[in-house]
């Protein structure tokens, strides 16, 4: 399997799918096609997690607070986490969208890295989103004049996000999953099963904790 390709999806597994997959693949210099198997790995797996984390979840009994812990960490992109997250609850939501986010925090550190190991002069790209978010937070607690605003917004956000899940859906086809292949998608089952099954081990017995 490339190098490049196995990089990359590993990237993915570890940050935040495909925001660190664009992030890391122009200081790689992988190509098109690499990008392609590397983006469609990890969104197989996260229509997989919106699909399995909220009955697993129920299954253990696990508070909101410790799936939303466990959704940040254990899924790719932040709108799956988001979307997991939402059918737990408003608490789950909450702090699986803060700690998603400040896993994607990586995303410059690492990408600052791999320019320095590749000596690529690429331009490392800011995950703007993260930013954005941040200044929503600060909105909302210190202006409060603009509440009615907010809800405006926060509702249009929902509906983006719904919006998001179903084209990420609908972007998952047989040719998709011909493109993949087998081995990359062995790579990025295999990875996701250590970091969801170790994570939610951690959260049970409490060594990890919010």
């Amino acid at each position: 399997m490339s190098r490049k390709v196995s990089f990359l999806i590993t990237v993915g597994t570890a940050i935040c799918g495909g925001s660190a997959i664009a992030a890391v693949a122009p200081i790689t210099r992988a190509t098109d096609e690499e990008i392609g198997v590397s983006l469609g790995t990890v969104f197989i797996l996260n229509s997989i997690a919106l699909l399995l984390f909220p009955p697993i979840g129920a299954l253990l009994h696990i508070t909101q607070p410790q799936f939303g812990l466990w959704a940040a960490l254990g899924i790719h992109d932040t709108s799956s986490v988001v979307g997991a997250a939402a059918k737990c609850g408003t608490e789950a939501l909450a702090i699986g969208t803060t700690v998603k986010l400040a896993r994607a925090l990586w995303i410059l550190p690492i990408a600052l890295f791999t320019a320095y190991k590749s000596k690529s002069k690429t331009n490392v790209q800011w995950p703007w989103f993260i930013l954005l978010f941040c200044l929503a937070v600060v909105a909302n607690t210190y202006i409060s004049q603009f509440s009615s605003v907010y809800s405006v917004l926060s509702r249009a956000g929902r509906i983006g996000l719904t919006v998001t899940l179903y084209l990420v859906g609908a972007s998952l086809t047989r040719a998709t999953l011909k493109q993949v292949g087998t081995r990359p998608l062995m790579q990025g089952v295999l990875l996701w099963t250590i970091v969801s099954v170790s994570t939610l081990l951690a959260i049970k017995s409490g060594l990890i904790a919010i």
